[in-house]
């Protein structure tokens, strides 16, 4: 019930009327039964943009933080995450990796629809970058269509450390079910899963037309801010990472 109500009434007039974003390919969104959309992350508002634009709720896989806050804010952020039936991850080892896919796997076998970002974490620069094989290891084991979704427009309309969204063109854009039966027998070879987890990043790349970058952001991001604190400093000038060379 609280999913439904904070989508409209709370969603829908804060993000999709003024934000107006065009949705396309809306007609590859499964009307029912298990399936996984699997995007490209460039915003905090990508995981409510998603949801105004599509009928069926949507469960994302939501990073353990928002989760263990403290104080009044960090209660309420903690509560409003569970009431709306997203799920914490622990990013911090290869055991909470496993535990991901496992949480993951219990929304599929539900008939869920599930949300998830292969790149493990938000672009700090707008590129695309390697995906993680988590969401080929749940296609696998669940038997689940992939649906790759890009974000269009949003590290524009919401910079990190931007509280609210500006008023930017945006498209949200579905493709094609991805169908890996073939691989079905094949659950836990490595390089299956490698190959599964690019096939699903260039479809993204296809539809949001990104620089790809093949290696993972978060180390891309570290090296960003590791160069910028080790760069010295020029009179009157404010120093910013850059893109990560490729």
């Amino acid at each position: 019930m609280l999913y439904y109500a904070f989508k409209y009434i709370v969603l829908v007039p804060l993000l999709r009327w003024p934000m107006r974003p065009r949705v396309e390919g809306l007609r590859h969104v499964p009307r029912g039964g298990a399936a996984i959309i699997a995007g490209n992350h460039l915003s905090f508002c990508d995981s409510f943009l998603v949801p105004v634009s599509i009928r069926r709720r949507i469960t994302y896989l939501c990073k353990m933080e928002y989760f263990t806050g403290r104080g009044v804010k960090g209660r309420l952020t903690a509560g409003f995450f569970r009431g709306v039936g997203q799920i914490p991850v622990d990013r911090s080892g290869k055991d909470a990796a496993q535990a991901a896919v496992d949480t993951g796997l219990r929304v599929l076998a539900a008939g869920g629809l599930l949300g998830i970002y292969p790149e493990g974490t938000r672009s700090h620069d707008g590129r695309l970058y390697k995906g993680k094989a988590g969401v080929a290891a749940m296609a696998l084991r669940s038997g689940a269509p992939v649906i790759p979704c890009a974000m269009i427009g949003t590290f524009e309309a919401q910079a990190r450390g931007q509280r609210l969204p500006r008023r930017v063109p945006v498209t949200i854009r579905f493709g094609a079910p991805l169908d890996f039966s073939r691989y079905a027998n094949m659950p836990d070879r490595r390089e299956v899963l490698r190959a599964v987890t690019d096939e699903i990043m260039y479809a993204i790349r296809a539809l949001s037309e990104q620089e790809y970058v093949d290696t993972y952001a978060a180390e891309a991001k570290a090296r960003a801010e590791a160069r910028l604190q080790t760069r010295p400093a020029r009179p009157g000038l404010v120093s910013s990472p850059g893109p990560e060379p490729s």
